[in-house]
């Protein structure tokens, strides 16, 4: 049976992640990454505080950083590639980087200047995000295209599992959502402790800066697929860059891409990073296939005994 790995996005960092990692991986960790960041990335994860980690400019380098090098040791016992790889969000590049298509440094250099783009554009104006429980996706895109009819800028941003759909918009919109989304057959709104309203159109003041970042660098042909974010489907090379600077005001499409992999003959997931968030979304979307977790070292041992047992 095929196998694929997820990497998670922003909102699953917390202090004290990869610390198993820093000693294990100091090519990735250390001064390489440092130099990058311009900043500790060991004692950013490690000490925090939670504040400044949750940050986009430092949460999504630091997740990047910290999922790689988790998969790198994962990788180290794999007798065989993956069928195929997604990543929630953030996690996309840390997805193109086990593939092959973009080299370690090069990665996070754009994920540094994504996060620190998205950073400024989300202090612009007051804005956010919310989960709607209880809807699918077409009420939800309902719901938010009236808001936009009534002068609103209320935006479905997140598509992530059967059940789990995320609207970003500004403050008022949310505010409106929360007073008015239980007669519109919301059952729950939750709203989300996220800096801004990430992959909306709050987020084109940073396109700019990503392309330019993605323009410094050069894509590699995938060693497995990759599945976009913005289209649900794998990635060519030829594309991948148009992709990624779409992907920051674009829907997120984890869904389709969980639901187009199963279709691929995909039977196993394996999430590979902080927290177990992707495989919750596995779990949801593909409930008959089997689902495991590497959030740490001590992990990998337990997902290798199922995937070294896969015929």
């Amino acid at each position: 049976m095929s196998f694929a790995v997820l990497f998670p996005g922003q909102g699953s960092q917390f202090v004290g992640m990869g610390a198993d990692l820093f000693e294990r991986k100091p090519d990735l960790l250390g001064d390489r990454s440092n130099e990058i960041l311009g900043w500790s990335l060991q004692r950013m994860c490690l000490d925090g505080p939670a504040e400044e980690l949750t940050r986009t400019e430092h949460a999504q380098p630091a997740l990047f950083a910290v999922g790689y090098a988790l998969w790198e040791t994962l990788a180290e016992g794999l007798t065989r590639e993956p069928s195929g790889a997604a990543g929630h969000s953030l996690g996309e590049y840390t997805a193109l980087a086990a593939a092959g298509a973009l080299d370690y440094d090069n990665a996070l250099r754009v994920v540094a200047a994504r996060g620190r783009a998205m950073g400024i554009a989300a202090d612009l104006e007051r804005s956010g995000m919310a989960a709607l429980i209880g809807v699918d996706e077409e009420l939800a895109a309902s719901i938010a295209a009236e808001r936009r009819a009534a002068g609103g800028r209320l935006e479905v941003a997140n598509i992530n599992a059967p059940g789990q759909i995320v609207v970003a918009g500004a403050e008022a919109d949310l505010e409106w959502l929360e007073a008015e989304g239980g007669d519109k057959g919301v059952r729950r709104v939750i709203p989300l402790n996220v800096a801004g309203a990430f992959h909306s159109s709050f987020m084109e003041p940073a396109s700019a800066e990503v392309v330019e970042a993605l323009d410094r660098i050069e894509v590699s042909e995938s060693r497995f697929p990759v599945w976009s974010n913005t289209t649900g489907r794998p990635h060519s090379r030829e594309e991948t860059a148009a992709l990624l600077a779409r992907q920051v005001v674009s829907t997120v499409r984890f869904k389709e891409s969980l639901e187009d992999m199963s279709q691929a003959g995909i039977g196993v997931f394996v999430h590979v990073g902080p927290g177990d968030v992707t495989a919750g979304m596995a779990r949801r979307t593909v409930p008959e296939a089997e689902v495991l977790v590497v959030s740490e070292i001590d992990d990998i041992e337990n997902a290798m005994r199922t995937l070294g047992t896969m015929s």
